[in-house]
């Protein structure tokens, strides 16, 4: 029996608190910058598993470290933050939560992407990790990250002085769910996730009445012209095989049918996996709206705004190797190898700051009936991605292999055998 196995020999006795807590979480979420009640939460199991709690880090993030002797530091990250989506998944522990926007609108606030799997699966492993202390030698660091998907939650940690309350670890470990099936886990050594831009483009036309097209300039037209050319940036000015995705995911103009508006406002999203092709597209996406705008007659120049970076996630060669050979010693054939993920993430922020190496891994998050039964039908993309209404991950095995994938990983570097 590994260290490993005996360490989760104790996941049975701990299983009903941990789902019971990762309900809570999921009935409770909070959004990015405001995860006070869940940074509480965080922070109070920490303590009584008598870890070293620090809080308010970065606004709200939450640090535990438990120290057992010398040896290497490792720390583990969780997000603590939700999304503004109306949960649609007719569980009992669905979140009916709404809070107030920016504009005073109220939105709904939901846990639909893992990240209350994520972080009950930290606090089991450091609970686990802490009731074997003969098992294992050195420092685990329990990292609990806001405004992961506002994409400055990593590095507003780091700002606030991170490093100057922590050791700097020896390595950093994450994972998130992924496509796949409950009960596995995959690495990929290199380039594993996306850049992201997110831009706000504003365009200009002259508003008028809808019945007197002739003295008015259209930006509901020109925002049209612009999206469909913009398609073509992929299809005929990036290398086939470098892959970039770019999405016009918001266009808003105007307030009724017979009104031509004076001004239409597009938010584009790109995902690249290099910063050349990245300065490339960005460039394109200039050049094309302002050509658009020049041949439609706008009577001022595009603005742009942007929303939102994410880094490249690049693992570590070396610490992957590591972390794959664990899972592969630990997980047997739910050991895989993944594909690059065109989604994206701030966790490189943590360990970029003080030059640590890296993993970050996936784990399945369909029940595996209903994964293989989408498959053999060819209908793989209707299972509910995450950011969707309907995700939800099973319980279980869920939850259990998200906190064996922590502790083997972390056990790569702690292992006192």
């Amino acid at each position: 029996m590994s260290s490993v196995d005996e360490i989760m020999a104790g996941y049975p006795a701990q299983q009903a608190d941990q789902e019971a807590f990762y309900k809570d979480l999921h009935r409770h979420p909070e959004l990015s910058h405001a995860e006070h009640r869940t940074a509480a939460a965080v922070a109070t199991e920490l303590d009584q598993l008598g870890l070293t709690v620090q809080t308010g880090i970065g606004g709200t993030g939450v640090v535990g470290t438990l120290a057992h002797g010398r040896g290497p530091i490792v720390l583990l990250r969780a997000e603590l933050d939700a999304l503004p989506i109306a949960e649609d998944t007719g569980v009992d522990y669905a979140s009916t939560v709404t809070t107030t926007g920016a504009d005073g609108q109220q939105i709904p606030v939901a846990h639909a992407c893992g990240h209350d799997m994520h972080m009950s699966c930290l606090l089991g492993a450091a609970r686990l990790l802490g009731g074997q202390p003969q098992r294992w030698g050195g420092t685990l660091i329990a990292l609990f990250q806001p405004a992961e998907e506002t994409g400055d939650g990593a590095q507003g940690m780091v700002d606030d002085g991170l490093y100057q309350r922590i050791p700097t670890p020896d390595v950093a470990l994450t994972q998130h769910l992924l496509p796949g099936i409950a009960g596995t886990a995959g690495t990929r050594a290199g380039l594993f996730m996306a850049t992201e831009d997110s831009i706000k483009v504003t365009i200009y036309g002259r508003g008028g009445h809808g019945a007197l097209p002739q003295d008015c300039i259209d930006p509901v037209v020109l925002a049209a012209m612009i999206i469909v050319r913009l398609q073509t940036i992929v299809a005929r000015e990036v290398t086939p095989g470098d892959t970039v995705v770019l999405t016009a995911g918001s266009v808003q103009a105007g307030t009724r049918s017979n009104v031509i508006p004076d001004l239409a406002v597009l938010q584009l999203n790109l995902r690249t996996f290099s910063q050349a092709t990245r300065a490339r597209v960005l460039a394109a996406i200039q050049r094309i709206v302002r050509a658009e705008c020049q041949a439609t007659g706008s009577p001022k120049d595009p603005e742009f705004e942007t929303l939102g970076t994410f880094p490249l996630t690049d693992n570590d060669d070396t610490s992957t190797a590591r972390v794959a050979a664990a899972f592969a010693a630990q997980l047997k054939d739910n050991a895989l190898e993944l594909d690059r993920q065109t989604v994206s993430e701030d966790f490189s922020e943590i360990p970029d700051a003080a030059h640590v190496p890296y993993c970050y891994w996936g784990i399945g998050r369909t029940d595996r009936d209903k994964y293989l039964a989408a498959e053999k039908a060819g209908r793989l993309m209707d299972l509910p991605s995450n950011h969707s209404p309907k995700f939800l991950p099973p319980l279980q095995p869920t939850l259990r292999t998200g906190t064996e994938t922590l502790i083997t990983a972390a056990m790569a570097w702690l292992s006192a055998e």
